[in-house]
């Protein structure tokens, strides 16, 4: 067993940490650019008079950033070559994301909005597997191109981790001799509306709730007749993108659909688990930030005329912390390590489990790393001089997206019983 990075992955993170240096750092520092990170951050980047959305100058610092890395072959590293990316591995992505989130904030990373130089693109993954020859043209070349980006719509208004009982309905209907079906229902959470042309809308078409069967994919273009953006909801870190989105009498044709009628399940479960091992390993970085930035100013502030680190209550605390980074980088590497050696459809039945063992670790101890960093710095960590307020709020969310802590656990759980997976076979 060897546990050593491969040296072309060590050689790569030198790249990128070049490439930050060059071209992105005084990027982050020239024209004032420098407010979207520092104390005035929320407000930079939140135009609160138009409902809370991102304000037009942070976003388009953000896609200054991913052409300069796009331009330097970074960007599209873990698409496809034939798309313009490096077939880059999972391991390799949660190497970097570690890594990038252990900078501590920055235009390099800042996953407030999932933005990065080295972008996370589960949608490629999605169209290459379930799309039309068709669809992968127009939403993975089209989607690099800026011409094409989609939203998510799963959750609903009443349903969130009860995704199989969703009340939005999907039923045949031909239009002007064209076969195609009519959608009605409301989504929520759906992220990035303001800026998407399509929708992948999840119906039922068949079967009744609770039944994984019977749910389909539908790419609703945004605008279209009967789809109306209800309200942008307001969340505990800003800016907002996250709306509320009615579909009345949305009529699409057949061609629409991404994957098989009553299959689309399964394309929402192939979205998560890219998303969830990337995010674990940011959650495990943004943690390690605050544990080490914690180390670094107790070893500063003397308080009574000794260093603060030398306090039991302080050490300990940090111990622990440290300790749990350490032994969650082993499995998120090994877990992101074991992805790349499974065909994509295989990781539902084999390794679920663990990539959840990872995001809801990973995204409860940054969570508890920022709430102690805030402690260890005293007044000034509470303020927003500091990072740690940020990475809390944003940290937080991933308690709750894209499978809430407790259905993740419970995934553990029906894995560890036997229930699903590998040992189901030990009880039958």
């Amino acid at each position: 067993m060897d546990f050593s990075l491969p040296e072309d992955l060590v050689a790569y993170l030198d790249e990128l940490d070049a490439f930050i240096a060059a071209e992105i750092k005084p990027l982050e520092e020239q024209d004032d650019n420098i407010r979207f990170f520092d104390h005035r951050r929320e407000w930079a980047r939140t135009d609160f008079e138009n409902g809370g959305l991102p304000r037009h100058e942070w976003e388009k610092l953000l896609v200054e950033a991913s052409k300069r890395a796009d331009a330097a072959g970074h960007w599209r590293f873990s698409a496809p070559k034939k798309y313009g990316g490096k077939d880059g591995s999972n391991l390799w992505m949660a190497v970097i994301r570690d890594r990038f989130a252990a900078k501590g904030l920055g235009l390099h990373n800042d996953l407030q909005n999932e933005h990065s130089i080295v972008g996370n693109f589960p949608f490629v993954a999605m169209f290459e597997h379930f799309g039309t020859d068709e669809q992968q043209k127009e939403f993975i070349l089209g989607g690099f191109a800026r011409e094409r980006r989609t939203a998510f719509g799963l959750t609903e208004p009443n349903h969130g981790s009860d995704a199989t009982h969703m009340e939005t309905r999907a039923v045949r209907e031909t239009r002007d001799g064209v076969p195609g079906w009519r959608i009605d229902g409301e989504k929520m959470w759906t992220t990035g509306m303001h800026v998407a042309t399509h929708c992948a809308t999840f119906a039922r078409t068949s079967g009744k709730d609770g039944d994984a069967k019977g749910i389909t994919c539908f790419l609703v273009p945004n605008p279209t007749e009967g789809l109306v953006i209800e309200e942008y909801l307001w969340t505990f870190n800003m800016p907002t993108d996250h709306p509320r989105v009615s579909f009345t009498n949305v009529w699409v044709p057949d061609s629409a659909i991404l994957g098989p009628v009553d299959g689309g399940l399964a394309i929402a479960q192939s979205f998560v688990h890219q998303n969830r091992i990337r995010q674990a390993a940011s959650s495990l970085g943004a943690a390690t930030f605050c544990v080490e930035e914690s180390v670094r100013y107790a070893r500063e502030r003397k308080p009574f005329g000794a260093e603060l680190a030398r306090n039991q209550g302080i050490q300990f605390p940090l111990v622990e912390l440290a300790t749990q980074c350490e032994m969650l980088r082993t499995l998120i590497y090994k877990t992101a390590w074991e992805m790349d050696r499974l065909e994509h459809k295989e990781i539902e039945h084999k390794l679920s489990d663990k990539i959840s063992m990872c995001n809801y670790y990973a995204n409860r101890l940054v969570c508890e790393a920022a709430d102690r960093a805030m402690q260890v710095h005293g007044g000034i960590g509470y303020s927003r001089h500091k990072p740690f307020e940020h990475i809390y709020r944003h940290h937080r969310r991933y308690r709750i997206t894209e499978g809430a802590e407790e259905i993740q656990m419970r995934k553990v759980g029906a894995y560890l019983f036997g229930y699903l997976g590998p040992r189901k076979a030990l009880f039958q």
